[in-house]
């Protein structure tokens, strides 16, 4: 038995957004979260001193978060759940990534993203400004931020799905948001 589509959500935007923050406070509520592929293969190519970083080698780097978002949700789709699963970012994300870098996206990752699909409801976390902030694996600047949540919301569009932004309020107020958007009993 494999996991229903229908409980597996993504959250997408722009960075800083308040993403990990937000899967941080809906894992504090016992729900499953995914973490986001891109900070996991910054870490990692840090730490061996590859070229697979968004200011090294763009197309390199989308090709590892393409492959590393095919093996979680092949991953969590066998997992045998009830809950929602809240992913931080999805496997069109990179898609998205790669058009908003002018990089040729392959006819094979088009089509996997249109077989692994997820709940057609997705959340996007605007810019926002106040809470803002770089570090090590986040260089973009907040101009950079709000080319990425338009880029974001154009792909998922193109792939037909619906979009729920998620207002700027504290991190309580939008899990609740988002629990009360899907119906869960919280």
């Amino acid at each position: 038995m494999k996991q229903d589509n229908s409980i597996l959500y993504i959250m997408t935007g722009g960075p800083g957004g308040g993403k990990t923050t937000l899967l941080d406070e809906l894992s504090k509520k016992g729900l499953i979260t995914v973490p986001e592929e891109g900070r996991k293969i910054i870490k990692e190519q840090i730490h061996i001193g590859g070229e697979g970083l968004p200011w090294r080698d763009k197309e390199l780097f989308a090709h590892l978060m393409f492959k590393e978002s095919v093996k979680t949700y092949k991953r969590i789709r066998q997992l045998l759940n009830p809950k929602p699963v809240f992913f931080d970012r999805g496997i069109l994300d990179t898609l998205g990534y790669m058009k908003l870098e002018n990089i040729p996206i392959p006819a094979s990752m088009e089509a996997k993203a249109r077989e692994m699909t997820y709940n057609t409801t997705v959340f996007i976390l605007p810019p926002w400004k106040e809470i803002y902030e770089n570090d090590p694996e986040r260089k973009q600047s907040i101009e950079q931020a709000v080319l990425t949540f338009e880029c974001m919301k154009d792909i998922y569009r193109e792939y037909s799905y619906s979009l729920v932004e998620v207002p700027k309020v504290s991190v309580e107020k939008r899990a609740n948001f988002i629990l009360d958007a899907i119906s869960y009993t919280h």
